[in-house]
């Protein structure tokens, strides 16, 4: 798998691998930790060398998973987390990124990795409570202090990238984009172009709707998060499959599979996107490392870029408690 740089400093897969779904979110949880130890080990032996988690996945059991997985290989993997939650007795209760609340997730989080530096610390949702110049402050102190390697925003505005950026590089910005998610679009990337910004989609296969493994008949636990997510009703999931019908028969002329193109969309945009997808299943990470070799030509780039407004798209990515703390 060839590589990607993420702001000047850091090199990826050009896939990564997002462990949140290997602690949380999507049913039940797997009860089999070695077998998720080995799908991480298993990814770097396919060439992923960017993995995504967070203190407030589990919360911190991912972390700790991360961490015991890659311990043996950490000098070949590039670690992200994120900080910026207030939990209590294991739920997430608000927003806090305080500076002494980031240092405090700092040194938490380097135990539970079992590691002595943070790749890229991302703080994962914008505190409208704290300025965004103490928060980039506080990460350029933890760089500075050999804690943390790069800063990293989620789901921030334009307006407030570049207020970061101009008190510490941000290297990464992540938020929701896929074929169906088009958000950042309109003023994130072009910002992250012009100040050298890395992007990372997370839910780049549209939490598997793009996988065409997802239909209006399908099910979910009541600990998946998709129940809550008003997209993923089985009104929306209906009007939503024409969507993946055309990227399913554009899959089958390439011999390839509707997450691969999904993939391959979104690393044709820039060359500084980096996709994480998230999987539990080592073939689904092979499958996914496989899109980095499924050429598009122009007039399919093309064709896909204007599927989303030639279909539309029904329901929200998120409900509004969860919009509300996006593009802040």
């Amino acid at each position: 798998m060839h590589t990607r740089s993420l702001g000047p400093d850091l090199h990826v897969s050009a896939v990564g691998l997002g462990a949140m779904g290997m602690s949380m979110s999507y049913g039940p949880n797997p009860g089999d930790r070695d077998a998720m130890i080995g799908v991480l080990r298993g990814a770097v032996d396919l060439g992923v060398t960017f993995v995504d988690t967070a203190e407030v996945y589990g919360p911190y059991v991912n972390e700790e998973l991360v961490g015991e997985a890659l311990a043996p290989v950490r000098d070949q993997v590039v670690v992200a987390t994120k900080f910026g939650w207030h939990i209590e007795d294991g739920q997430m209760v608000g927003l806090d990124s305080r500076p002494e609340q980031i240092r405090r997730v700092a040194d938490a989080s380097l135990r539970r990795l079992r590691t002595d530096v943070i790749d890229l610390f991302y703080q994962h949702r914008v505190d409208p409570d704290v300025p965004i110049e103490d928060v980039a402050g506080t990460v350029g102190e933890l760089v500075a202090a050999g804690k943390v390697r790069a800063f990293g925003l989620s789901e921030a505005s334009a307006a407030t990238i570049r207020a970061a950026h101009a008190v510490h590089p941000v290297a990464a910005v992540q938020s929701e984009y896929s074929l169906w998610t088009r958000d950042p679009e309109a003023e994130v990337l072009p910002t992250c172009a012009e100040l050298g910004i890395g992007f990372v989609p997370f839910s780049p296969l549209g939490k598997g709707f793009l996988t065409g493994t997802v239909d209006a008949s399908t099910t979910f636990a009541d600990d998946d998060i998709r129940q809550r997510v008003p997209r993923f009703t089985a009104e929306n999931r209906t009007a939503n499959q024409a969507l993946v019908d055309h990227v399913r028969a554009l899959a089958e002329s390439k011999d390839a599979t509707p997450g691969q193109v999904a993939l391959a969309w979104l690393l044709a945009q820039q060359p500084w996107v980096v996709p994480i997808p998230g999987t539990r299943r080592i073939e689904r990470v092979a499958e996914n490392a496989g899109s980095t070799a499924l050429a598009l030509s122009a007039d399919e780039v093309a064709d896909l870029d204007g599927l989303a407004a030639r279909v539309g798209v029904a329901g929200n990515r998120y409900n509004a408690a969860g919009m509300s703390m996006v593009n802040r």
